[in-house]
Protein backbone atom coordinates (compact mmCIF):
# COMPACT_ATOMS: atom_id res chain seq x y z
CA UNK A 1 0.00 0.00 0.00
CA UNK A 2 2.83 2.42 0.82
CA UNK A 3 4.39 2.12 -2.63
CA UNK A 4 1.06 1.78 -4.47
CA UNK A 5 -0.21 5.14 -3.24
CA UNK A 6 2.36 6.82 -5.54
CA UNK A 7 0.03 5.83 -8.40
CA UNK A 8 -2.31 8.54 -7.10
CA UNK A 9 0.19 11.31 -7.94
CA UNK A 10 2.16 12.19 -11.06
CA UNK A 11 4.47 9.20 -11.39
CA UNK A 12 5.78 9.07 -14.99
CA UNK A 13 9.27 7.54 -15.11
CA UNK A 14 10.79 10.71 -16.59
CA UNK A 15 9.61 12.74 -13.60
CA UNK A 16 11.78 10.58 -11.33
CA UNK A 17 14.77 11.02 -13.65
CA UNK A 18 14.33 14.80 -13.64
CA UNK A 19 13.75 14.71 -9.88
CA UNK A 20 16.99 12.82 -9.19
CA UNK A 21 18.94 15.31 -11.33
CA UNK A 22 17.47 18.26 -9.42
CA UNK A 23 18.14 16.59 -6.05
CA UNK A 24 21.74 15.87 -7.09
CA UNK A 25 22.22 19.50 -8.08
CA UNK A 26 20.82 20.62 -4.71
CA UNK A 27 23.29 18.38 -2.85
CA UNK A 28 26.20 19.68 -4.94
CA UNK A 29 25.17 23.27 -4.23
CA UNK A 30 25.00 22.41 -0.54
CA UNK A 31 28.55 21.07 -0.66
CA UNK A 32 30.02 24.31 -1.99
CA UNK A 33 30.55 25.95 1.46
CA UNK A 34 32.39 22.84 2.72
CA UNK A 35 34.56 22.62 -0.39
CA UNK A 36 35.42 26.33 -0.30
CA UNK A 37 36.27 26.17 3.41
CA UNK A 38 38.53 23.14 2.93
CA UNK A 39 40.41 24.63 -0.01
CA UNK A 40 40.84 27.93 1.80
CA UNK A 41 42.23 26.11 4.85
CA UNK A 42 44.57 24.03 2.71
CA UNK A 43 45.79 27.15 0.91
CA UNK A 44 46.27 29.01 4.20
CA UNK A 45 48.25 26.13 5.69
CA UNK A 46 50.34 25.80 2.54
CA UNK A 47 49.49 22.12 2.17
CA UNK A 48 48.57 22.33 -1.48
CA UNK A 49 45.61 20.67 -3.18
CA UNK A 50 47.21 17.57 -4.70
CA UNK A 51 46.88 15.39 -1.61
CA UNK A 52 43.33 16.35 -0.60
CA UNK A 53 41.70 12.95 -0.35
CA UNK A 54 38.42 12.26 1.47
CA UNK A 55 40.08 11.59 4.83
CA UNK A 56 42.33 14.65 4.65
CA UNK A 57 39.46 16.96 3.72
CA UNK A 58 37.45 15.83 6.75
CA UNK A 59 40.32 16.49 9.16
CA UNK A 60 41.41 19.94 7.98
CA UNK A 61 38.66 21.98 9.61
CA UNK A 62 37.77 22.38 13.27
CA UNK A 63 35.46 19.39 14.05
CA UNK A 64 32.31 21.41 14.81
CA UNK A 65 32.73 23.56 11.70
CA UNK A 66 33.52 20.45 9.68
CA UNK A 67 30.37 18.71 10.91
CA UNK A 68 28.18 21.74 10.30
CA UNK A 69 29.37 22.19 6.72
CA UNK A 70 29.18 18.47 5.97
CA UNK A 71 25.60 18.23 7.20
CA UNK A 72 24.58 21.43 5.43
CA UNK A 73 24.68 19.70 2.04
CA UNK A 74 22.15 17.12 3.25
CA UNK A 75 19.86 19.85 4.57
CA UNK A 76 19.95 21.57 1.17
CA UNK A 77 19.37 18.21 -0.49
CA UNK A 78 16.30 17.61 1.68
CA UNK A 79 14.86 20.98 0.66
CA UNK A 80 15.53 20.11 -2.99
CA UNK A 81 13.83 16.72 -2.57
CA UNK A 82 10.74 18.28 -0.99
CA UNK A 83 10.53 20.84 -3.80
CA UNK A 84 10.75 18.04 -6.38
CA UNK A 85 8.02 16.04 -4.65
CA UNK A 86 5.69 19.04 -4.35
CA UNK A 87 6.22 20.54 -7.81
CA UNK A 88 7.08 17.68 -10.17
CA UNK A 89 4.94 14.95 -8.61
CA UNK A 90 2.24 17.08 -6.92
CA UNK A 91 2.65 14.87 -3.86
CA UNK A 92 2.34 15.87 -0.21
CA UNK A 93 5.15 15.16 2.26
CA UNK A 94 2.72 13.11 4.35
CA UNK A 95 1.88 11.04 1.26
CA UNK A 96 5.60 10.44 0.66
CA UNK A 97 6.15 9.51 4.31
CA UNK A 98 3.35 7.12 5.17
CA UNK A 99 0.18 5.39 4.01
CA UNK A 100 -1.54 6.55 7.20
CA UNK A 101 -3.75 9.68 7.13
CA UNK A 102 -1.04 11.56 9.01
CA UNK A 103 2.54 10.94 10.09
CA UNK A 104 2.59 8.72 13.20
CA UNK A 105 5.15 10.46 15.41
CA UNK A 106 4.62 7.87 18.16
CA UNK A 107 6.26 5.33 15.89
CA UNK A 108 9.17 7.71 15.23
CA UNK A 109 9.78 8.40 18.91
CA UNK A 110 9.38 4.76 19.95
CA UNK A 111 12.20 3.50 17.71
CA UNK A 112 14.26 6.68 18.28
CA UNK A 113 14.27 6.16 22.05
CA UNK A 114 14.64 2.37 21.81
CA UNK A 115 17.60 2.44 19.44
CA UNK A 116 19.12 5.47 21.17
CA UNK A 117 19.20 3.55 24.45
CA UNK A 118 20.41 0.31 22.86
CA UNK A 119 23.15 1.88 20.72
CA UNK A 120 24.34 4.00 23.64
CA UNK A 121 24.30 0.90 25.82
CA UNK A 122 26.48 -0.98 23.34
CA UNK A 123 29.04 1.85 23.33
CA UNK A 124 29.07 2.13 27.14
CA UNK A 125 29.38 -1.65 27.50
CA UNK A 126 32.31 -1.74 25.10
CA UNK A 127 33.95 1.09 27.04
CA UNK A 128 33.51 -0.82 30.33
CA UNK A 129 34.86 -4.06 28.84
CA UNK A 130 37.72 -2.45 26.88
CA UNK A 131 38.57 0.89 28.55
CA UNK A 132 42.06 0.87 27.03
CA UNK A 133 40.46 1.26 23.57
CA UNK A 134 39.05 4.68 24.50
CA UNK A 135 40.16 8.05 25.80
CA UNK A 136 37.91 10.67 27.37
CA UNK A 137 37.41 13.32 24.71
CA UNK A 138 34.92 15.49 26.63
CA UNK A 139 35.35 19.27 26.55
CA UNK A 140 32.26 21.16 27.72
CA UNK A 141 32.20 24.21 25.44
CA UNK A 142 32.87 22.38 22.13
CA UNK A 143 30.54 19.57 23.22
CA UNK A 144 27.65 21.98 23.82
CA UNK A 145 28.19 23.47 20.36
CA UNK A 146 28.28 19.93 18.97
CA UNK A 147 24.95 19.20 20.67
CA UNK A 148 23.29 22.19 19.00
CA UNK A 149 24.68 21.32 15.56
CA UNK A 150 23.92 17.61 15.87
CA UNK A 151 20.41 17.93 17.30
CA UNK A 152 19.40 20.32 14.51
CA UNK A 153 21.28 19.00 11.49
CA UNK A 154 21.80 15.26 12.02
CA UNK A 155 18.02 14.54 11.77
CA UNK A 156 17.98 16.57 8.55
CA UNK A 157 20.87 14.49 7.19
CA UNK A 158 19.26 11.18 8.09
CA UNK A 159 15.84 12.36 6.91
CA UNK A 160 17.29 13.28 3.53
CA UNK A 161 18.74 9.79 3.12
CA UNK A 162 15.51 8.14 4.24
CA UNK A 163 13.23 10.29 2.10
CA UNK A 164 15.51 9.70 -0.88
CA UNK A 165 15.96 5.93 -0.57
CA UNK A 166 13.05 4.54 1.47
CA UNK A 167 10.67 7.21 0.18
CA UNK A 168 11.26 8.75 -3.24
CA UNK A 169 13.22 5.92 -4.89
CA UNK A 170 11.25 3.13 -3.19
CA UNK A 171 7.97 4.51 -4.46
CA UNK A 172 9.39 5.52 -7.85
CA UNK A 173 10.93 2.13 -8.64
CA UNK A 174 7.86 0.40 -7.26
CA UNK A 175 5.36 2.13 -9.53
CA UNK A 176 7.67 1.83 -12.54
CA UNK A 177 8.48 -1.90 -12.19
CA UNK A 178 5.28 -2.79 -10.29
CA UNK A 179 6.96 -5.00 -7.69
CA UNK A 180 8.38 -4.58 -4.19
CA UNK A 181 11.52 -6.74 -4.14
CA UNK A 182 13.35 -4.70 -6.79
CA UNK A 183 12.92 -1.35 -4.97
CA UNK A 184 13.91 -3.02 -1.68
CA UNK A 185 17.09 -4.61 -3.02
CA UNK A 186 18.07 -1.71 -5.30
CA UNK A 187 17.67 1.03 -2.70
CA UNK A 188 19.53 -1.04 -0.10
CA UNK A 189 22.50 -1.74 -2.38
CA UNK A 190 22.73 1.83 -3.68
CA UNK A 191 22.40 3.17 -0.12
CA UNK A 192 25.33 0.97 0.90
CA UNK A 193 27.48 1.77 -2.12
CA UNK A 194 27.10 5.51 -1.58
CA UNK A 195 29.06 5.03 1.67
CA UNK A 196 32.00 3.50 -0.21
CA UNK A 197 33.91 6.80 -0.11
CA UNK A 198 33.71 6.95 3.70
CA UNK A 199 37.06 6.76 5.53
CA UNK A 200 35.81 3.65 7.33
CA UNK A 201 36.03 1.66 4.09
CA UNK A 202 39.75 2.43 3.73
CA UNK A 203 40.42 1.20 7.27
CA UNK A 204 38.06 -1.75 7.51
CA UNK A 205 38.01 -2.86 3.89
CA UNK A 206 35.05 -3.68 1.66
CA UNK A 207 33.65 -6.04 4.30
CA UNK A 208 32.10 -2.96 5.96
CA UNK A 209 29.75 -2.81 2.97
CA UNK A 210 27.91 -5.77 4.52
CA UNK A 211 26.96 -3.44 7.38
CA UNK A 212 25.93 -0.53 5.14
CA UNK A 213 23.90 -2.63 2.70
CA UNK A 214 22.48 -4.68 5.57
CA UNK A 215 21.38 -1.51 7.33
CA UNK A 216 19.70 -0.29 4.14
CA UNK A 217 17.90 -3.62 3.83
CA UNK A 218 16.78 -3.42 7.47
CA UNK A 219 15.40 0.10 6.97
CA UNK A 220 13.67 -0.94 3.74
CA UNK A 221 12.02 -3.95 5.38
CA UNK A 222 10.73 -1.75 8.20
CA UNK A 223 9.27 0.70 5.70
CA UNK A 224 7.49 -1.93 3.59
CA UNK A 225 6.21 -3.97 6.52
CA UNK A 226 4.95 -0.90 8.40
CA UNK A 227 3.56 0.86 5.29
CA UNK A 228 5.44 4.02 6.17
CA UNK A 229 8.80 5.59 6.87
CA UNK A 230 8.28 6.68 10.47
CA UNK A 231 10.29 3.81 11.97
CA UNK A 232 13.13 4.18 9.45
CA UNK A 233 13.29 7.93 10.09
CA UNK A 234 13.45 7.44 13.86
CA UNK A 235 16.02 4.64 13.78
CA UNK A 236 18.39 6.44 11.41
CA UNK A 237 18.19 9.72 13.35
CA UNK A 238 18.93 7.98 16.65
CA UNK A 239 21.77 5.93 15.18
CA UNK A 240 23.68 8.92 13.81
CA UNK A 241 22.83 11.39 16.56
CA UNK A 242 23.82 9.27 19.55
CA UNK A 243 26.96 8.07 17.79
CA UNK A 244 28.03 11.63 16.97
CA UNK A 245 27.58 12.69 20.60
CA UNK A 246 29.08 9.65 22.28
CA UNK A 247 32.08 8.44 20.29
CA UNK A 248 34.38 9.50 17.49
CA UNK A 249 37.57 8.20 15.88
CA UNK A 250 40.22 9.55 13.54
CA UNK A 251 39.12 7.15 10.79
CA UNK A 252 35.34 7.78 10.77
CA UNK A 253 33.23 10.10 8.62
CA UNK A 254 31.92 11.87 11.74
CA UNK A 255 34.89 13.35 13.62
CA UNK A 256 33.35 15.28 16.49
CA UNK A 257 33.92 16.71 19.96
CA UNK A 258 32.20 13.64 21.37
CA UNK A 259 32.45 12.30 24.92
CA UNK A 260 34.70 9.38 23.95
CA UNK A 261 37.34 8.79 21.30
CA UNK A 262 37.91 5.28 19.99
CA UNK A 263 41.64 4.56 19.83
CA UNK A 264 41.39 0.87 18.87
CA UNK A 265 42.87 -0.55 15.69
CA UNK A 266 40.04 -0.55 13.11
CA UNK A 267 41.66 -3.39 11.17
CA UNK A 268 40.95 -5.70 14.12
CA UNK A 269 37.21 -5.06 14.02
CA UNK A 270 35.02 -7.88 12.83
CA UNK A 271 32.02 -9.79 14.08
CA UNK A 272 30.89 -7.45 16.87
CA UNK A 273 31.00 -4.23 14.86
CA UNK A 274 30.00 -5.47 11.39
CA UNK A 275 28.18 -8.81 11.50
CA UNK A 276 26.39 -8.74 14.85
CA UNK A 277 24.17 -5.72 14.03
CA UNK A 278 23.13 -7.07 10.63
CA UNK A 279 22.62 -10.74 11.47
CA UNK A 280 21.61 -10.62 15.14
CA UNK A 281 20.52 -7.18 16.39
CA UNK A 282 18.48 -6.07 13.36
CA UNK A 283 16.50 -9.34 13.08
CA UNK A 284 15.68 -9.13 16.80
CA UNK A 285 14.49 -5.55 16.33
CA UNK A 286 12.32 -6.60 13.39
CA UNK A 287 10.80 -9.34 15.54
CA UNK A 288 10.03 -6.86 18.35
CA UNK A 289 8.49 -4.37 15.92
CA UNK A 290 6.45 -7.08 14.19
CA UNK A 291 4.88 -8.03 17.50
CA UNK A 292 4.25 -4.43 18.55
CA UNK A 293 2.69 -3.36 15.25
CA UNK A 294 1.11 -6.71 14.27
CA UNK A 295 3.00 -7.16 11.01
CA UNK A 296 1.84 -10.09 8.90
CA UNK A 297 1.82 -11.33 5.30
CA UNK A 298 5.59 -10.79 5.01
CA UNK A 299 5.89 -12.49 1.62
CA UNK A 300 3.40 -10.20 -0.10
CA UNK A 301 4.58 -7.02 1.60
CA UNK A 302 8.23 -7.64 0.68
CA UNK A 303 7.97 -9.55 -2.60
CA UNK A 304 4.44 -9.03 -3.92
CA UNK A 305 3.32 -7.04 -6.91
CA UNK A 306 2.47 -3.35 -6.73
CA UNK A 307 -1.02 -2.93 -8.12
CA UNK A 308 -2.43 0.38 -9.28
CA UNK A 309 -5.28 1.10 -6.80
CA UNK A 310 -7.05 3.23 -9.42
CA UNK A 311 -7.47 0.18 -11.67
CA UNK A 312 -8.67 -1.95 -8.76
CA UNK A 313 -11.19 0.70 -7.74
CA UNK A 314 -12.37 0.95 -11.35
CA UNK A 315 -12.91 -2.80 -11.53
CA UNK A 316 -14.91 -2.76 -8.31
CA UNK A 317 -17.04 0.17 -9.51
CA UNK A 318 -17.56 -1.41 -12.89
Amino acid sequence: MYIAQAFNVLHNWWRYVVGIIIIFIAVVLGQIPFTVAVFMKAYKDGDGFDNLDESTMMSLLEPNLNLFLMLLSFAVGLVGLFIVVKTIHKQSITHLTTSRPKIDWKRFWFIFILWGLLSSGFIILDYVLSPSDYVINFNLAPFLILCVIAIILVPLQTSFEEYLFRGYLMQGLGVIFKNKWLPLITTSVVFGLLHIANPEVDKLGNVIMIYYIGTGLFLGIMTLMDDGMELALGFHAANNLFTALLVTADWTAFQTHSILKDMSDPTEMGFTEIFMPVFIVFPILLFILSKKYNWNNWKDKLFGRVEDPRIENYKITE
